[in-house]
């Protein structure tokens, strides 16, 4: 009797982990789902950093010189120079 009792408690294990590898918390599938999302995850925040390196160098920019300011004005606000004529060519 006590022969036929290993094997049938080494099954029972064997099955028990074998759950645990389909069925538990760290599953295959669950794994594979998780590194889904922490991929996704990664490329936002890549493109977040970028987004931020941009701001950063623009915020320098602002603070080292009067070009950016002036290109700025310009570009968004329309402001002109004194003396200065403003054109705008609008091909068709």
């Amino acid at each position: 009797m006590a022969s036929r009792l290993v094997p049938v408690v080494l099954l029972a294990l064997l099955a028990a982990v074998h759950a645990q590898l389909w069925l538990g918390r760290g599953s295959i599938p669950r794994v594979q789902e998780m590194q889904r999302q922490l991929d996704a995850q990664t490329a936002a925040n890549d493109q977040a950093r970028q987004v931020n390196e941009r701001l950063s160098s623009e915020v320098h920019d602002l603070k080292e010189g009067l070009d950016m300011v002036e290109e700025k004005a310009r570009s968004e606000l329309g402001m002109v120079k004194p003396n200065e004529v403003y054109v705008q060519y609008m091909p068709r």
